[in-house]
């Protein structure tokens, strides 16, 4: 696992009315602080990656259909420079995921339908001076092959 990277596998509680899945809890070791919540989509086969925070630490999960994870430790300080991690989320496998500053990450909606991504980084986006720095997801910077298929997205 890469240094500094926490994991929370995830609890569904169902009842004859549906279910309950609690993702990030102010009581929770995982927990830092608070910035915002957000969601995102990506369609079966899209990359979203490789991006990387300096301030913020991304706490995120997969609430519907299936996504690949993956980080990359770009610190060279870092007991794990250099390493990949890759975690498959999602339906089948609910889990926070918390990825502190300076590690690279992104996911693949994998499967055939929509996946619909949650985070709670602890840092609201500033518009003004977005704390995001961007590699495209086929760069050669990165070890690492999304496999995809012709499609190019960041």
């Amino acid at each position: 696992m890469i240094e500094g990277v926490k994991i929370k596998n995830l609890k569904v509680v169902p009842d004859e009315r549906g279910w309950l899945m609690e993702i990030l809890r102010s009581d929770d070791d995982i927990f830092e602080k608070f910035g915002q919540v957000y969601m995102t989509t990506a369609y079966p086969g899209v990359v979203k990656g490789w991006h990387l925070h300096k301030k913020q630490t991304d706490n995120f999960t997969c609430v519907h259909g299936m996504m690949k994870v993956a980080l990359y430790d770009s610190r060279k300080d870092s007991s794990t420079y250099g390493e990949i991690n890759e975690f498959f989320v999602g339906d089948k496998n609910p889990m926070l995921i918390s990825v502190p500053t300076y590690v690279y990450h992104g996911f693949k909606a994998v499967g055939t339908e929509t996946a619909y991504f949650v985070s709670v980084p602890t840092h609201s986006y500033n518009y003004n001076e977005p704390d995001e720095y961007r590699l495209p997801p086929d760069t050669d910077e990165i070890p690492y092959d999304w496999i995809l298929e012709g499609k190019k997205h960041g």
